[in-house]
């Protein structure tokens, strides 16, 4: 069993990829597995696989490695704890429904599975046949649904207040995309993105580079 805490984000990164590599080995007829047959497959150190697989499902056998059915079990308990993990988008503009329509949430657990918006011209479906619900169904939706995160991505005005009707509805994880720091109880895990402020440093790094190329080139 993995240590508490051990999980970081790039070896959660690396499960899915895992999970992939051992399905198709199971399509295959194979049924065991090592560490080195996984890095030298996926392109990872054997070190850092090893590493990975340890936390997650103790060490291998020696000479027959891991039986993989068992793995693959471990893995998926791992990105899907008691079933999935279910999420709504709290504000459907364009930032909203990008995230609200990608499908890639899904080999982490996490079903994305309605959105909440106050426009009326905007309700209805999404560009993937999900439900976009008026914000003042947020609230029995979440609670009837058992909604763990709610992703919100309005303006920044109306943030807090959105942030707000989600603590009161039973979520125990906010996703802010909006430009302002949130107040959330201890007991909500809180995770802010800021979109321009992550371009402004990828931009500062960059220019950082290309002037250090430049002094490299007409060095002496």
């Amino acid at each position: 069993m993995e240590r508490k805490g051990f999980l970081t984000k790039p070896m959660l990164e690396r499960v899915p990829e895992y999970l992939e590599y051992l399905n198709e080995a199971i399509k295959h007829g194979i049924q065991n597995v090592s560490a080195t047959n996984i890095s030298l497959a996926l392109g990872y150190g054997e070190v850092l696989v090893r590493k990975d697989l340890a936390g997650i499902s103790g060490a291998g056998k020696p000479k027959t490695g891991y039986e993989i059915k068992p793995l693959i079990a471990r893995l998926e308990s791992i990105l899907s704890p008691d079933g999935g993990v279910t999420a709504v988008v709290i504000g459907a503009g364009k930032l909203g429904k990008a995230v609200f329509d990608y499908n890639g949430f899904g080999k982490y657990g996490i079903k994305i599975t309605a959105a909440f918006d106050v426009d009326s011209k905007i309700l209805s479906l999404s560009s993937t046949s999900k439900p976009i619900f008026p914000l003042s169904e947020l609230n029995s939706y979440c609670l009837y649904h058992s909604v763990n995160i709610a992703i919100i991505t309005v303006p920044s005005s109306a943030a807090q207040e959105v942030c707000d009707i989600a603590v009161s509805s039973g979520v125990c994880a906010i996703w802010n995309f909006a430009p302002i720091k949130l107040k959330v109880p201890k007991s909500i895990q809180l995770r802010n993105e800021n979109l321009a402020s992550s371009l402004a440093l990828l931009a500062a790094q960059s220019t950082k580079k290309d002037s250090l190329t430049h002094v490299v080139k007409n060095s002496p």
